[in-house]
């Protein structure tokens, strides 16, 4: 009897050449040794319609097998129960094998061992030469086999071959449809929960000029289909290199991943009793923990890098270049038709700066094509000289996550290198790295996070602290991840007090409010559209819910089209790096600090970074937003982020925005502690302009401002009851320069609310001219009755009245309206209207006018009692007033 076998936990290329086998030897049984991948098991259980007939391992009766025909796989201890078959006398021995021949290999009597992409492009290889047609089904199932194996035909193991074996399958009947269904499934939230350990713990390091991975994490129970995690983190961290070491039960599992030709990682995991090729590979090791695998693969890793060579011998050269005078748009052409991914922008022969594709491809969907290359170019960029070693040049390109290096010699552009000329064709210099690869240490949580956890218990109210944990308890139950994000994490690392918590969660963020309001006696208003809550307290605090999104702008200064997304693409949405960072709140990663893009490296250098180079042309008013940080924190904008902030304004784009988010803007930069700082740079950056064409920032504005302030902590040590808006009082001394015409497009600019524009504009020109009346009656020398104080401030909003104030700038004056706040607003007559009727005084206007003498009688002292008033009252009415 023929058996067709493979090894244990088989994948999709197990299927396909049991397949193709079944072919080839068409009286052989077809039999799985062991356990199946998850993802082949679920393609299984949804589709045994394709499926060829298979027989149970335990059926199978060992002395009947006269020849064993092994299928991607050469060694007996990974057959299970079938190794005993190997080398018994009376049994041939076929080997079809993918995987490089190693030194314990068993001789075999017939079969293929060669490089290829899978080994079931090797059987159908064969099947084809033999004249040999698959179903359709069959076609299905080998066609599943080489794109997995393959990375739908983009690992570098990838042969010619595999393309046209998929070529002959696919005109064979093999569906396409089920790639996508069966080799990129939904991750269970056990995979998931393991994926963010993995990420958290991923430490890289250069060694040679190549970037090692590893990753590590702990399991009491066994968690399937790690290798589709390691082709995710691949992608997502955009790795070189990867080993994960997994400890699950009484195992430890490694699974490797290579992307370049300077590390076979199949060559490294042998070395732990494991297999595969260059690109991909795994082992299981026994009796061992996970510190004593890590401390093993720490030695092999640092030895597993061949040499490379200089800058010089890699670079592609010549160069083609744009000039500074040309178009985005005629740049997008130019690397369009070349397919470069960056071209140098240059003035006589000098490199000024770097235009990427995606830059310029983006910049013409805003319409922005024909805005000067140099207003939108990179002008911070690495650079190289032919002798640079390219551990320096890598240090550079990762650094500044640069894939576009130019090379000078002697000050002149000769060359250039990409990320991809260094994949190609890096081969290194043979140097070593003395420190070790990965930390042991980091077995035990790392001191940061203690430390963040620290912050959070020191810094926030225990109620606080209690509420965020339950919030990750709540999440834990759904199996969703949450995050505290933005600029609470911000402040935390700061070590500023701020409680204004805003919550991200990885999954339906309406379902994950709505689930803990029902738990814990809360409301919940929800937007669909955007996939956010607010959370009302039964305390009656707020806290703001929202799934993890991405936006899009469909042009410069509109509001932005949502969609779902993963954590790392919404942070990547945010304005600045220093707001990209997020807190986990989960129980067992409670105070894991989230840094994708650099985060704390600029808290660390008190620097205000974009994340990208269209981010102020995407959303200008984050050119009011990186002012207030800049000020608020006492950092300062990064270089390059000040150059695309003053082309956006050079740009007019500020003009695109709304005026209720431009207002929204302005107020937040005026309820700033300290406002002038920040305004005092708008100007210098050219802001203020688009409040109004006519607005200018001198010393009679700033001293109005420091006359304001100076006023507002006056009237706080008053005490009163009345608050003030103190931003209100600031927009007033910015605006003072403006006549009522101009003061009312500002206002109209803005947006200003209803309410707000009677209060500011309704009132200001009565309020100046009252103010003006007061100080020319103290002028004269002659004191100013309290009725008549009382006349000119009464019904004047108090944001108006300290506007006035600061505007004066005089002592007395300032006494005056103490005087009015403290005692002459609160004055009311003692008599009623009852009284004043029963006395005679008919309704109407009359009325009116003796109330008011009478008011203005108490103020001056003229009557102390209500029969005081009364009896002044009888006399106006005998008077005929």
């Amino acid at each position: 009897m023929d058996l067709v076998v493979t090894h244990l936990n088989a994948d999709f290329d197990c299927l396909g050449s049991l397949v193709a086998a079944s072919r080839l030897y068409p009286e052989a049984q077809l039999c799985f040794p062991g356990s199946l991948e998850k993802n082949l098991r679920e393609f299984c259980a949804a589709h045994p319609e394709l499926l060829p007939p298979l027989v149970r391992a335990k059926e199978v009766e060992l002395s009947a097998v006269s020849r064993l025909i092994m299928v991607d796989c050469q060694h007996p201890s990974r057959i299970g129960r079938f190794a005993d078959l190997v080398g018994r006398s009376g049994v041939t021995l076929h080997i079809y094998d993918h995987h490089p021949r190693t030194g314990d290999s068993p001789v075999a009597d017939g079969g293929e061992i060669r490089p290829c992409g899978a080994t079931t492009t090797i059987l159908c290889s064969l099947l084809q030469q033999q004249g040999g047609v698959p179903t359709p089904a069959e076609a299905t199932l080998m066609l599943l086999a080489i794109h997995e194996d393959t990375g739908h035909l983009s690992f570098g193991t990838t042969t010619p071959e595999d393309y046209t074996v998929s070529a002959w399958l696919l005109g064979c009947g093999g569906q396409l449809a089920l790639l996508d269904e069966a080799l990129a499934p939904e991750l269970t939230t056990p995979q998931v929960e393991l994926l963010h350990d993995l990420l958290a713990s991923l430490k890289t390091t250069e060694v040679a000029g190549v970037r090692l991975s590893v990753a590590y994490a702990s399991r009491s129970w066994y968690v399937g289909d790690v290798a589709s995690l390691a082709h995710m983190m691949l992608d997502m961290e955009n790795l070189d290199v990867l080993v994960l070491v997994l400890a699950m039960g009484d195992r430890v599992f490694l699974v490797g991943r290579s992307r370049v030709p300077e590390v076979d990682v199949g060559e490294l995991l042998r070395k732990f009793g494991g297999g595969g090729h260059g690109s991909a590979a795994s082992a299981t090791v026994r009796e061992q923990t996970l510190t004593q695998v890590l401390e093993r693969l720490d030695q092999l890793l640092l030895l597993a890098v061949r040499p490379r060579k200089s800058v010089g011998q890699i670079m592609s050269s010549p160069v083609k270049t744009i000039d500074r005078t040309a178009s985005v748009a005629e740049a997008r052409e130019w690397m369009v038709r070349y397919n470069y991914s960056a071209m140098p922008v240059v003035q006589d022969g000098e490199v000024l700066g770097i235009i990427t594709r995606k830059v310029a491809e983006k910049s013409v969907y805003h319409g922005l094509g024909t805005v000067a290359v140099t207003d939108l170019m990179h002008t911070v960029f690495p650079q190289a000289v032919e002798d640079t070693p390219l551990d320096g040049l890598i240090e550079q390109m990762i650094g500044g996550d640069s894939r576009f290096v130019p090379v000078f010699r002697q000050g002149e552009l000769v060359g250039v290198v990409t990320r991809t000329d260094l994949l190609r064709h890096l081969h290194g210099s043979g140097t070593r790295r003395t420190e070790t690869l990965y930390d042991l240490e980091a077995l035990t949580p790392e001191p940061s996070e203690r430390e963040i956890v620290h912050h959070v218990n020191r810094r926030l109210p225990e109620a606080t602290v209690a509420l965020l944990r339950e919030l990750g308890r709540t999440g834990e139950r759904l199996g969703m991840a949450v995050y505290g994000v933005g600029g609470f994490v911000r402040d935390l690392l700061l070590d500023i007090d701020n409680q204004d918590v805003d919550i991200t969660v990885e999954g339906d963020g309406i379902l994950f409010a709505e689930t803990f309001a029902r738990q814990h006696g809360c409301r919940v208003r929800s937007h669909q559209a955007f996939g956010t809550a607010v959370l009302v307290l039964p305390t009656g605090g707020k806290l703001d819910i929202a799934s993890t999104r991405l936006e899009f702008y469909e042009s410069p200064g509109v509001l932005p089209t949502v969609e779902r997304s993963s954590l790392r693409r919404d942070l990547h949405r945010r304005d600045f790096t220093i707001n990209t960072l997020a807190l986990c709140l989960n129980p067992d990663r409670f105070g894991r600090l989230i840094d994708h893009y650099g985060g704390q490296k600029d808290l660390r250098e008190k620097m205000v970074r974009v994340l990208h180079n269209l981010s102020f042309v995407e959303d200008p008013t984050r050119c009011f937003r990186a002012v207030r940080f800049e000020q608020r924190l006492g950092f300062h904008l990064e270089p390059h982020t000040e150059g695309l902030l003053r082309t956006a304004v050079r740009m007019g784009l500020v003009e695109r925005v709304g005026g209720k988010r431009l207002l929204g803007e302005l107020t937040s930069i005026l309820r700033e502690r300290e406002p002038l700082p920040a305004v005092r740079r708008m100007a210098a950056l050219g802001l203020l302009p688009f409040i109004h064409a006519e607005l200018r920032f001198g010393d009679d504005v700033e001293h109005l401002f420091a006359e304001s302030e100076r006023a507002l902590a006056w009237y706080e040590l008053l005490y009163l009851p009345t608050p003030v808006e103190a931003w209100a009082v600031y927009f007033l001394a910015l605006t003072d320069r403006l006549d009522s015409p101009k003061y009312r497009e500002t206002c109209t600019r803005l947006a200003m609310p209803g309410r707000w524009l009677q209060r500011l504009f309704g009132h200001r020109h009565r309020a100046i001219k009252h103010f003006q009346a007061l100080r020319q009656g103290l002028r004269g020398g002659v004191s100013i009755a309290n009725s008549r104080v009382y006349a000119l401030l009464r019904n004047i909003p108090i944001e108006l009245l300290l506007y006035g104030l600061a505007r004066s700038g005089q002592e007395e004056l300032r006494r005056l309206v103490s005087h009015y706040l403290v005692r002459l607003a609160h004055v009311t007559l003692l008599s009623t209207g009852a009284d004043l009727h029963d006395i005679g005084v008919p309704p109407g206007p009359s009325f009116g006018r003796i109330k008011e003498r009478l008011l203005a009688a108490r103020l001056d002292g003229e009557v102390r009692s209500r029969d005081d008033e009364l009896e002044f009252a009888r006399r106006l009415l005998k008077d005929g007033v």
